[in-house]
């Protein structure tokens, strides 16, 4: 989907909003309120302020046309404007089809639901005042659709529509488009997505963005983001002025009445008294004792202000409009009131806030140490300023004293005329001093204009969609598919601590290679038996000839052999390599007997056919003899003692005297003797029967054994205290065209020049490999 782009363009330095629209992904840029940028940028993206943003563009009426392979956005390119009647119901959610029959009349046809029950929405005409934007109700239709034809600009009213289609140009047939009705706060939260950013440190111009599939709806929705927020701004002044002047006009009356009052007293008193004028000594005596009572009457003013406004401070945890900021006096320290309005312009940041966050939101909590922060400096200054303009007052007071004094040498007529003209001087210079304050703040009404300061508008200049670009995704795929593999290809080697070759065996370990077992993928473990000719049954031949080299260091006297085999874990193919030691030792014309020890977990039976219920466990605990447990095979020369049924105690067993007496025997028939031991990484029972054996072959697993299983047994080897063991690879492949293993392979094959020489059960296909470098080996 293409995304539009508007961005926004610098072209003054004077602050306030700037958009302009110049590419076609979905951005803008606003530039926002001096002074105050952060409070700014929490409206904008507020639930609020978004909801007044969508409710003016009526975003909630998709406008749309049937593409190639999806509906698109077409809002702002249709030839009309839906005219919504906003007290009275829609059909939600529903494909309203608009079809022009001619340049001034249109069809509109919908499908209702199967059901018959349709769902209507209401946007009420003030639709931020309602409990949420949508009111819904049902509309239960008597027909599978709907269609009629109106004229352009006719009111169109049904139970499940009322609007008018006006156009905005002249209609051409055939033309078609689709609308439909939605959610109201849906819509609000699809557009909560606006970013807003600074467009320079400590600058008082900050940028919008938007990114959507829609130019026209991205330029006109920051446009009018930015209108609302400066309407919103200026009403914010209006009303703080607008409080002002009441406060002003509230005093102005109060000084109205007592100057009216206080006239009437002063005209009663001349004529009572006969006196009119005051003597050249007491006119003199009353002018100084005016500037003072002005002078006195300004501190105290400012010192009740003072006091007001700490009161508030100290009794409010939340500032807005109606701090009582004192608006009538003059304050000599300006901090006062730039820190009065930092900290309205906090508390409403946080205000604003509150709406979607709680209390624990990290912005929240930064509010709330600037605001303590301003709250203390503010408190501090104001005690600093009240403590001067106390000193003041107690000044001033002392020259009325004097004052004072010389008035009582003039005569009681004269020292009353100057009491009553004194108190109308003073009440008549508030009287005047109000009025005029009164008129300066019906003109700052009057003249109010808001902070926010449009430089540029956003504006789309015809540019082609930034998303998708092509080249770039096609540049990503390529990365990825590089990189994606390289990178599992690395963690998979870092990861990897399985054993995969000879050469890491001798390089971390002692004990010697006897040699290499091929992957067996016979359906069974009687590879050598069943294939004599495939390549792990020459694998097992060449084992033969090289035990020889171990049973030569043993006693030469005994004609009998005892091979044990055993491994550091289950699942290395111990039992199979143990099986197919015996086929070979019986196939070369040697009676052997494979011997199941391993009592915890049997397994040899299931490959030749048999039941478990008969074995060594049965002899050791002296249910049966020796005659009883030795089994026939179908392979000349071989027979197989099994393990019989599990034991509780299978290492007390092991350790039975009878067991001595069972080696003895055999060792007396047999020409070779095979055991299969349980794992010695697991359990003890095989160390106790190694003194049994002539050679020991250990087992490990290509890609199965981890390296550090086998430590154990080399310690052993190396401290001699296990002899004539050698290790044996198992299911090991290796892709070269010198077959498996080359120089390990003693007569494995050499890849393609051993066709015709084995029987190889099965094909590696380039599936099967691909397939083997995903699915674990189990």
């Amino acid at each position: 989907m293409p995304i539009a782009r508007a961005e926004t363009k610098n072209r003054s330095v004077v602050p306030g909003i700037i958009f302009t629209c110049c590419s076609d992904p979905r951005r803008v840029s606003v530039v926002g309120l001096a002074g105050e940028p952060a409070p700014s940028e929490i409206i904008l993206t507020s639930r609020t302020h978004n909801e007044k943003v969508v409710d003016s563009l009526q975003f909630y009426i998709d406008y749309l046309k049937e593409g190639s392979y999806r509906m698109e956005d077409v809002y702002g390119s249709t030839p009309f404007k839906v005219n919504l009647e906003l007290d009275k119901p829609q059909l939600y959610g529903k494909l309203l089809k608009i079809e022009a029959v001619s340049k001034n009349k249109i069809r509109v046809s919908t499908n209702f639901n199967e059901s018959n029950i349709n769902a209507l929405i209401t946007y009420t005409g003030d639709i931020l005042k309602a409990d949420t934007g949508n009111l819904f109700s049902e509309y239960v239709s008597d027909a599978p659709s709907f269609s009629n034809e109106y004229f352009v600009n006719e009111k169109i009213n049904t139970p499940f529509m009322n609007f008018s289609i006006d156009a905005l140009r002249d209609l051409a047939v055939g033309e078609t488009y689709l609308i439909r009705f939605n959610n109201f706060d849906r819509t609000v939260g699809s557009y909560r997505l606006i970013r807003v950013s600074n467009v320079a440190k400590g600058a008082s111009i900050i940028r919008l963005q938007m990114e959507g599939p829609n130019k026209n709806r991205i330029v006109d929705y920051l446009n009018a983001s930015v209108k609302v927020l400066e309407k919103d701004k200026k009403n914010q002044k209006i009303a703080y002025a607008k409080n002002t002047k009441k406060y002003i006009d509230d005093l102005f009356d109060k000084e109205s009445d007592s100057l009216r009052n206080i006239e009437q007293a002063l005209r009663r008193y001349k004529s009572k008294n006969n006196i009119y004028n005051l003597s050249e000594q007491g006119t003199k005596i009353f002018e100084e004792i005016i500037i003072l009572d002005r002078e006195k009457r300004v501190l105290k003013n400012s010192i009740e202000s003072l006091d007001s406004l700490k009161n508030y401070i100290v009794t409010h945890k939340s500032y807005n409009a109606k701090i009582p900021v004192p608006a009538i006096i003059q304050i000599s320290d300006s901090k006062i009131p730039a820190e009065i309005n930092e900290l309205i312009t906090k508390s409403r940041a946080r205000e604003t806030f509150r709406d979607y966050t709680t209390n624990d939101h990290p912005d929240i909590k930064v509010l709330d140490r600037e605001i303590e922060s301003i709250r203390t400096i503010l408190l501090e200054n104001i005690l600093n300023l009240k403590i001067v303009l106390t000193n003041d007052l107690r000044k001033v007071d002392k020259r009325l004293l004097k004052e004072n004094a010389k008035k009582s040498s003039l005569p009681d007529k004269e020292q009353g005329l100057i009491t009553f003209k004194r108190n109308y001087e003073i009440s008549e210079t508030n009287y005047n001093y109000l009025k005029q304050k009164s008129y300066e703040a019906g003109t700052a009404i009057a003249a109010n204009v808001s902070d926010v300061k449009i430089i540029d508008t956003a504006k789309d200049l015809g540019n082609g969609p930034n998303y998708p670009i092509p080249s770039f995704n096609y540049m990503v795929a390529l990365m990825l598919s590089v990189v994606l593999p390289t990178f599992y290809i690395i963690i998979n080697e870092i990861l990897d601590n399985k054993i995969h070759n000879v050469e890491e065996i001798e390089k971390s370990y002692a004990i010697p290679v006897l040699g290499v077992v091929g992957k067996n993928n016979w359906k069974n473990n009687l590879a050598v038996f069943e294939m004599p000719k495939s390549t792990v049954a020459e694998s097992f031949r060449a084992l033969r000839s090289n035990i020889q080299f171990l049973f030569n260091n043993t006693n030469k006297e005994s004609k009998s052999k005892t091979l044990v085999l055993t491994s550091s874990v289950s699942g290395e193919g111990k039992t199979m390599i143990s099986i197919n030691m015996a086929t070979v030792f019986a196939l070369s014309g040697k009676k052997t007997v494979l011997i199941g020890l391993d009592l915890r977990k049997p397994k040899i039976y299931d490959d030749f056919e048999l039941t478990n219920e008969v074995g060594v466990v049965n002899y050791l605990i002296d249910q049966k003899e020796i005659k009883d447990i030795v089994n026939k095979t179908q392979i000349p020369n071989l027979d197989l003692i099994l393990s019989g049924p599990i034991p509780p105690n299978p290492s007390e067993l092991l350790l039975n005297k009878k067991t001595d007496d069972l080696m003895k025997h055999l060792k007396e028939n047999y020409d070779y003797i095979i055991i299969d031991t349980p794992p010695v990484g697991l359990v003890s029972d095989a160390l106790e029967l190694f003194k049994y054996s002539d050679a020991i072959m250990y087992v490990i697993r290509q890609n199965y054994s981890e390296k550090g299983m086998m430590k154990m047994i080399d310690d052993k080897y190396r401290n001699k205290e296990v002899n004539n063991i050698s290790y044996v690879l198992n299911d090991f492949t290796v892709e070269s065209k010198y077959g498996y293993g080359y120089g390990y392979g003693y007569g494995y094959g050499y890849g393609k020049y051993g066709n015709g020489y084995h029987e190889n059960e099965k094909k590696v296909t380039i599936i099967s490999k691909l397939l083997g470098l995903i699915i674990p080996k189990k």
